[in-house]
């Protein structure tokens, strides 16, 4: 399986391209590409959008590439993925997308588009704790499709997003379908009450009232607020599917983390 890195956000840091490159080789069921366009620099972007899309495409048009793997999140993607999106050429269809976090604008997109997406730890993971384990379930899952890599309590169609970057795609072009999905959702670095705003939104939406339920991953490196909010990440979760009618299905094995599992788009 040949497998192309390409970064739609922020730089790749040369280190954990090192290190997947080292895990890869002595996997040796597969071989990495990691595109050039992974180390530029464009201020907060790795490159400047038309260098990102350039080679996002590139990758996507490449009969050669069997599944292109998102480098890292960060922000960027957004600003190329309805590009991205449009004119699909005949190769980009039979590939697997992989990735997390800010990839959700491109997962949300290459979904509604019929391509298949998958939530996975990402190259740049390599350097967290416990990252060498999660680059190599995504490889498991990309390579082998090893049900092992899963999130364990996958049971019928599901999609997975960061809170924030759901929140900013509804009601965009880029918004798929939510039918009956169970939909999972993480997010990281933020204020309680800003997870209870993002809330808010999401569950406020008639797209995301469609799905079958909302589990909820880690809520991670929360930020303190002023003054303490009155409830817990699950506590605000579970307050607005209630609000909503959406039915909370609790805990999700998905986060910021080493312990990331993989989520197959599927409808």
């Amino acid at each position: 399986m040949r497998i192309a890195v390409v970064a739609p956000s922020c730089p790749l840091k040369p280190e954990a391209a090192e290190a997947v490159q080292a895990i890869v080789a002595a996997r040796g069921d597969c071989e990495l590409a990691i595109h050039p366009q992974c180390y530029l620099s464009d201020g907060h972007f790795a490159g400047p959008d038309e260098a990102r899309l350039a080679a996002l495409r590139e990758v996507m048009a490449d009969p050669a590439v069997d599944a292109v793997w998102f480098a890292r999140g960060g922000y960027g993607s957004n600003r190329i993925a309805e590009a991205a999106v449009t004119d699909l050429p005949t190769a980009a269809k039979g590939k697997v997308y992989a990735g997390y976090s800010d990839a959700g604008f491109l997962h949300a997109g290459l979904h509604k588009a019929g391509l298949s997406a998958v939530w996975a730890p990402m190259p740049q993971d390599v350097l967290r704790s416990g990252g060498e384990g999660a680059v190599g379930r995504a490889l498991d899952w990309l390579v082998r499709r090893d049900a092992a890599a899963l999130e364990p309590a996958l049971d019928g169609p599901a999609m997975a997003f960061n809170m924030t970057v759901l929140s900013n795609l509804l009601g965009t072009s880029l918004e798929p379908d939510f039918t009956g999905v169970d939909l999972l959702l993480e997010d990281l670095g933020e204020q309680l009450y800003r997870t209870d705003r993002t809330m808010f939104h999401i569950t406020s939406s008639p797209a995301v009232q469609k799905v079958r339920r909302i589990r909820l991953g880690r809520v991670s490196d929360i930020l303190p607020n002023e003054r303490e909010f009155a409830g817990t990440d699950v506590e605000i979760v579970e307050d607005w599917c209630r609000r909503s009618g959406i039915v909370f299905g609790g805990r999700a094995d998905i986060g910021h983390d080493g312990g990331n599992r993989v989520v197959p788009f599927t409808r």
